[in-house]
């Protein structure tokens, strides 16, 4: 088996990885192109030492492995995927490979010792048993909803909503800071490092970006991917409502928007992710507005002591 870093151009390579490994455990491809280009691109990661790609003998890709931390912060994020069967093989080389360079990290960015964060679905046995093994343990569980779109769907009246203004950017990113800062996984991000992961995505779909409004200040946003697209899919990436308009309707009305939105496109169904221990009751509003889960990820983390020098123990 070869293992190296990554570049732009192993994107078809990484598709080929993530989709079977998708179809095997979802039933059917999660990962679209964009999102793939996205995590190669995203702020503080350099795919050459934070991405990963094992192959066989034969050149053929077998797993893929990144490593996630846009804030710089004390908690990391490790991803592996692998072909069915084949691919398993992998998982305890690149996974040691992402402990390493988050130990490199970790001691980069100041921090003695930092949390490292891996998800894993129940159907991954394999990849469950190696987290075990590497000293990983059971955190909590993230749930992906979706509701089907009839064409119907058509924005409620009497709300003070509408899209984003390019010049509201900024009051964007604060109230999603503010809203977010109620969340126990809470890591603040920039403006800027926050404004350069958007200016990299391949494309964005403002009009698909809602504000609420109370007067001249804005108090509610959603935040669309444009990545879903490939899936037919609307995509909820952010929802957000400040702590002093919260149970008052802002996030339904938001999220009817937004399906509004995504059937006037043609698209079949919207989705989200939820973190299901989310204090501020985001899955029920979900669950109220029509959406149901159709598949969960178990968090796992266990911690991870910075490197005294440019090589990391596992």
């Amino acid at each position: 088996m070869k293992i190296r870093g990554c570049t732009l151009r192993d994107v078809p390579a990484i598709l080929t990885v993530t989709r079977a490994s998708d179809i095997a455990s979802l039933g059917e491809p999660d990962w679209s192109e964009a999102e793939v280009v996205e995590t190669l691109t995203a702020p503080n990661h350099d795919p050459a030492v934070d991405s990963w790609l094992a192959f066989d003998a034969d050149g053929e890709p077998l797993a893929w492995a990144y490593v996630d931390n846009p804030q710089r912060g004390v908690r990391d994020n490790v991803e592996v995927y692998a072909v069915p069967e084949r691919g398993a093989v992998g998982y305890v080389p690149l996974l040691d490979l992402a402990i390493a360079r988050v130990a490199e990290r970790a001691r980069e960015n100041g921090y003695p010792e930092v949390v490292l964060r891996a998800g894993a679905l129940a159907a991954e046995s394999a990849y469950l048993a190696v987290l075990a093994e590497k000293g990983f343990k059971f955190v909590k569980r993230h749930a992906r909803m979706n509701r089907a779109l009839t064409g119907e769907e058509r924005a409620p009246e009497g709300h003070p909503i509408r899209p984003v203004k390019s010049e509201e950017l900024g009051r964007f990113h604060e109230v999603l800071e503010a809203a977010f800062a109620d969340t126990p996984d809470y890591q603040p991000t920039p403006y800027d490092t926050w404004r350069e992961a958007i200016d990299r995505l391949p494309s964005v779909s403002f009009d698909e970006w809602f504000v609420y409004t109370d007067g001249d200040e804005i108090v509610g946003v959603l935040q669309s991917a444009d990545q879903a697209v490939e899936h037919n899919e609307g995509w909820v990436k952010n929802l957000a409502v400040l702590r002093s308009h919260r149970k008052r309707g802002v996030g339904g009305a938001l999220l009817r928007t937004a399906f509004a939105a995504y059937a006037a496109k043609g698209r079949a169904s919207a989705g989200l992710g939820v973190d299901l221990t989310n204090p501020t009751g985001a899955y029920q509003l979900y669950e109220g507005v029509g959406m149901t889960v159709t598949f969960a990820a178990d968090m796992w983390e266990r911690a991870v002591t910075a490197s005294p020098s440019s090589s990391a123990a596992t």
